[in-house]
């Protein structure tokens, strides 16, 4: 979080620390799982992005929807605002459990008045081609690596800054 934390900083976030919460490698069901822990730290806001792991793994989309449900049921019932950066549905379990996942997030943050961040990639792929996109991705095919966690942070921090804006 420190690129998100430098990022807002410049761009007139003010006195503004994000704090990861996430655990590597981490399902929805993990997240709803140690929610009261994160719960249990102060915070005006919560960015929440899950999921991508589920699809990987190839996990019922409605069983993550419930869950992604539930966090948020429970977040803006503190009245803190989030933000729900979605994960783009891979094909590889074919078109009905692709279309299944893509809807999660656009009705999730609908139904909770969250603020949509419909692809957290998106820094990484749009407006580039797929050989800039992939000398943005670590060796392993999944992971950014530094110069691909400047372009989310880059393409994700006007939102984060609406965001911000919404807690105050």
């Amino acid at each position: 979080m420190p690129k998100l934390n430098a990022w807002l900083a410049a761009n007139g976030a003010g006195d503004v620390e994000v704090v990861n919460a996430g655990v590597s490698g981490d399902t929805t069901a993990g997240g709803l799982a140690r929610l009261d822990w994160t719960l249990g730290e102060p915070a005006d806001a919560m960015i929440l992005e899950l999921g991508a792991n589920d699809m990987l793994r190839g996990l019922d989309p409605a069983a993550a929807r419930s869950n992604l449900d539930q966090i948020l049921t429970r977040v803006t019932a503190k009245g803190m605002p989030v933000l729900l950066a979605g994960v783009p549905a891979i094909g590889n379990f074919g078109p009905e459990y692709q279309a299944g996942f893509a809807a999660i997030y656009a009705d999730l943050a609908k139904r909770h008045d969250a603020i949509l961040y419909p692809s957290f990639f998106a820094g990484l792929t749009e407006g580039r081609s797929q050989s800039e996109a992939r000398a943005l991705i670590q060796g392993d095919g999944l992971h950014p690596n530094a110069a691909g966690v400047d372009a989310i942070v880059a393409d994700i921090g006007p939102v984060v800054l609406d965001l911000v804006a919404r807690a105050k």
